[in-house]
C-alpha cells in the first residue's frame, strides 16, 4: 500500500520552466532518516520523495507504524537533486526528472564503498511509487529510469550496486537486457571487443554522457555495470559488459 506524507514540504526547488517530466533518477541518501529529512528540507537540495528505511530506528522512534513515502517538493515543481548531470543528449536533468531518495547508509572512505543491501519493504514501495508517477508520465519509457549513477557517473555512486533493477524491470519498471542477445554478444566479443571508438558511440547512443579521457571511460564502465551487471562493477570493459550493452541499444535504441 502507498502512503504519501506531505508533512515536510522543501525549501529549495523553483519552476521546471514548462519542460515536461522525461525522467526519474533514483538517490540514496548516504545518512539516516532524521539527517536526510533535514538536508533534503532545509540545506539548498531536495528531492520530490522520501523513502525511509523502515529498519531505521529514527524512523520508528518519529512513531510511524507503516513505511511512508515522504513527497517534499510537487512534481509539477523542479526539484534539486541531480545536479550536474546528462542523459540522451540534454543536461540540466533537474528541469525534467523526478527524483526519488533512498534512505539508505552507503558510504565512501576514501574511494572505497560499502553498499549496504536495500529492505524488502522499501523495494515494495520503491516499486508501488514508481508504477504510480508512470501512471502520470506516460513519455517516461523504460531507459528514463535511471540511477545518479548513471547520469552523473563521473561523480556519483547512488543508488548502487544493491538496488534490484532486475526485479524492477520484471514488475514492468526499467530497461533490462534479454539475455538472448546478450550471450549471442558475448560469444562474439569473447573473441574480440570492438573497437573502442565504436563502443564510445554505443555507450552515448543508449544515453550516457561522452567520455572525455580513460578515467570517465571507466566510471562510466563502473556506472553500467553497477545497474546492469551488480555482482562485478570493477569499471573494465570486458566481453560480459560490452554484450550487456550492445543487447541494450539493440533492445531500446533499435540499433
Amino acid at each position: 500500500m502507498l502512503v504519501i506524507d506531505t508533512s515536510y514540504p522543501a525549501t529549495g526547488f523553483n519552476g521546471r520552466n514548462g519542460e515536461p517530466v522525461r525522467q526519474v533518477i533514483v538517490h540514496y541518501t548516504a545518512a539516516p532518516f532524521a539527517s536526510s529529512l533535514r538536508t533534503l528540507t532545509q540545506d539548498g537540495v531536495s528531492a520530490h520523495y522520501l523513502l525511509p528505511d523502515p529498519d531505521d530506528p529514527g524512523y520508528r522512534a518519529v512513531g510511524y507504524e507503516e513505511l511512508r513515502v515522504f513527497r517534499l517538493v510537487d512534481e509539477t515543481q523542479r526539484a534539486w537533486h541531480a545536479g550536474a548531470s546528462h542523459w540522451d543528449a540534454g543536461d540540466n536533468l533537474n528541469s525534467r526528472s523526478i527524483g526519488i531518495e533512498l534512505v539508505n547508509l552507503a558510504r565512501d572512505d576514501a574511494g572505497v564503498f560499502s553498499f549496504p543491501a536495500y529492505a524488502e519493504e522499501q523495494i515494495e514501495v520503491l516499486i508501488a511509487l514508481l508504477h504510480d508517477v508512470l501512471g502520470r508520465y506516460p513519455r517516461i519509457t523504460p531507459t528514463d529510469i535511471l540511477g545518479h549513477s548513471d547520469v552523473a557517473y563521473w561523480r556519483k555512486s547512488d543508488p548502487g550496486p544493491r538496488l534490484p533493477w532486475e526485479r524492477l524491470h520484471r514488475a514492468g519498471i526499467g530497461a533490462w537486457f534479454d539475455e538472448p542477445t546478450r550471450a549471442m554478444y558475448q560469444r562474439r566479443f569473447c573473441v574480440s571487443l570492438p573497437p573502442e571508438v565504436e563502443v564510445e558511440r554505443a555507450f552515448q547512443r543508449y544515453g550516457y554522457k561522452p567520455a572525455q579521457n580513460r578515467q570517465a571511460f571507466e566510471l562510466r564502465t563502473r556506472a553500467l555495470q553497477m545497474h546492469f551487471r551488480p555482482r562485478d562493477y570493477c569499471g573494465v570493459l570486458d566481453a560480459e559488459t560490452c554484450a550487456i550493452l550492445y543487447a541494450l541499444n539493440e533492445k531500446y535504441r533499435g540499433l
